[in-house]
């Protein structure tokens, strides 16, 4: 019994010398793997598009599949209630990135955004005028002496780019017809389905989606008129995001649509597929803008 009690005790201390010679086992990061913790945080900002609900529902796929693959980063959707609101935040910098309409592109260069993809095909990015179809209007000429509605004053493609139209048919914009500015897209559209204005200004991607989600609505209306193309809204990113950041988001987005994923959401933002640009392609714009300050009216009140 002694030589048994004799062992065990031998064989209890070897065991534990062997314990204490492993080295401990202590949870903590495993570098190399980028971890959500540790990836700084970035905002990405879309002009109003839409109201912030559906915003939200059509570019949070895009951030999702963002945040997936990007390294070293991670991006929060940022939506806002108007234009207004919209351009407050890249004047005060606050968005490290931006997706805004052209107009806006020029604006936040000078506060030091730089363009890394147009959001887009060109071909897609032109206004149009909703009217009701029981509407009496058939010429430009119609809308004297009535209300037409806008998204706001600085939308390119949904005010701009119409009010000059009018102005090369023979309209006073300044003093032939009531210029209602009314927030968002759908606000424009809808103002016409409620017969607050006659006529309302759009672009094609806000009007698909109308026509898609209030499909009764819109079996009231019809596109009457539609500009010329121009170029579509851009992505920028702020002038200190790192360079490898940079690199890395415009090659996501530009290999957006070559996947059945990527497909599907261009699809929910009614994009065709994002396509590398830079400042210089948006130069087109700065003449267009220019041009129709000195013909039609000043884009913001001095």
């Amino acid at each position: 019994m002694k030589r048994n009690a004799t062992s065990i005790v031998a064989l209890a201390l070897l065991l534990l010398g062997l314990g204490c010679e492993q080295e401990p086992q202590t949870p903590g990061p495993k570098y190399g793997v980028a971890s959500p913790d540790t990836a700084a945080a970035y905002h990405f900002a879309v002009h109003p598009l839409h109201n912030p609900t559906k915003l939200t529902q059509a570019y949070q796929p895009l951030i999702d599949y963002l945040n997936a693959n990007l390294k070293g980063a991670r991006l929060s959707l940022e939506a806002s209630r108007d234009y207004a609101n919209f351009e407050e935040k890249y004047q005060g910098r606050k968005p490290e990135f931006l997706l805004p309409n052209p107009w806006q592109t020029l604006q936040a260069m000078k506060a030091g955004y730089s363009v890394i993809a147009m959001a887009g095909e060109p071909q897609d990015f032109k206004g149009i005028f909703i009217v009701r179809k029981d509407s009496d209007i058939r010429e430009p000429s119609d809308l004297k002496g009535k209300a037409v509605s806008y998204p706001s004053p600085t939308a390119l493609a949904a005010c701009i780019m119409p009010q000059s139209f009018l102005h090369t048919q023979g309209v006073n914009i300044n003093t032939d017809i009531e210029n209602q500015y009314v927030g968002s897209q759908e606000s424009s559209i809808m103002n016409v389905y409620l017969q607050k204005t006659v006529a309302g200004a759009t672009w094609p991607p806000p009007w698909r989606a109308f026509q898609k989600e209030h499909p009764a609505e819109a079996a009231e209306l019809k596109v009457l008129w539609e500009t010329e193309p121009l170029i579509n809204n851009s992505v920028m990113i702020r002038d200190d995001i790192p360079a490898a950041i940079r690199q890395q988001v415009q090659t996501l987005l530009v290999g957006l649509h070559e996947s059945e994923q990527g497909k599907t959401i261009l699809a929910g933002m009614e994009t065709a597929r994002f396509i590398a640009a830079t400042d210089r392609d948006y130069e087109v714009v700065r003449a267009y803008v220019e041009r129709f300050e000195r013909e039609v009216r000043a884009v913001e009140k001095k």
